[in-house]
């Protein structure tokens, strides 16, 4: 099995977590609101479907992809967000149908693409691997919203580590949007996993370290939970303000959530 087969069967799992938690909910169940201000369970699954749409095109259709950068242009800030909302205005059957396409199609779309070639994306070009692994981190982390709004609880599982590697490998990234240098030095990152494994990234002499949980470090770098309420430990002034500015998603940096107290 490959890379790319493993990052897509990971993400097919999640995804289908998420599907089967929504597929039964009435109008009131879809409208109810998540963690993230102003998204309710509608607009966050529109907006994974928009998105692996988007990505299909970027992988199959120069001339669609093409027009849609153009059209992001007219809004870059808050084109993606008002995809959300439009999507979200279709009714759930709509929603569940135009999702379940789209599930489909980019497995097949991200396979097909040429190997050693990167795809376009509104950031920096993309291979297949790493766009299944955005899709994971972004499937991942916008579910857990929608658990929190359905009270249900998260599944924990060792398919997070691909949340937890895109969270180390986008450090520079996090201090770049904040229009802050990053550090020269590659830190230590040890983290364990739901199963109780050891990963690890980074020299083991480096001066910089991160430990904990690789649950919390994975909540932490796609801002669904507060610094404090992790049980991360960082050793070192700028591994502790990494975590205080992480982020694992492309866009600009954002708000993170309040601290539980």
């Amino acid at each position: 099995m490959t890379l790319l087969d493993d990052l897509l069967d990971d993400l097919r799992a999640e995804s289908d977590r998420l599907w089967s938690a929504v597929a039964g909910l009435d109008d009131d169940g879809w409208q109810k609101p998540t963690p993230a201000a102003g998204w309710s369970v509608a607009t966050t699954v529109a907006h994974l479907l928009w998105t692996d749409e988007v990505a299909v095109a970027a992988a199959t259709d120069p001339d669609a992809w093409d027009a849609i950068v153009l059209e992001a242009t007219g809004d870059p800030t808050g084109y993606v967000d008002q995809q959300a909302v439009e999507v979200a205005r279709l009714s759930p059957q709509a929603l569940l149908a135009r999702w379940g396409k789209a599930r489909e199609a980019l497995p097949a779309a991200l396979r097909a693409f040429p190997a050693g070639q990167r795809m376009p994306w509104f950031g920096p070009p993309m291979s297949p691997a790493s766009m299944a692994t955005a899709r994971f981190m972004e499937t991942w982390a916008h579910a857990l919203d929608v658990y929190d709004a359905l009270g249900i609880e998260p599944e924990r599982t060792d398919r997070v580590r691909h949340v937890a590697h895109l969270g180390v490998r986008t450090r520079d990234f996090a201090y770049s949007v904040q229009g802050l240098p990053a550090p020269t030095e590659e830190f230590r990152v040890d983290l364990v996993s739901p199963s109780e494994e050891q990963w690890s990234w980074g020299p083991e002499d480096a001066a910089q370290t991160v430990t904990g949980s690789a649950w919390d470090f994975a909540l932490l770098v796609t801002q669904r939970v507060h610094r404090d309420d992790t049980d991360l430990v960082a050793s070192g002034t700028d591994a502790e303000q990494w975590l205080t500015i992480a982020q694992a998603f492309a866009g600009p940096a954002g708000g993170g959530r309040s601290p539980r107290g």
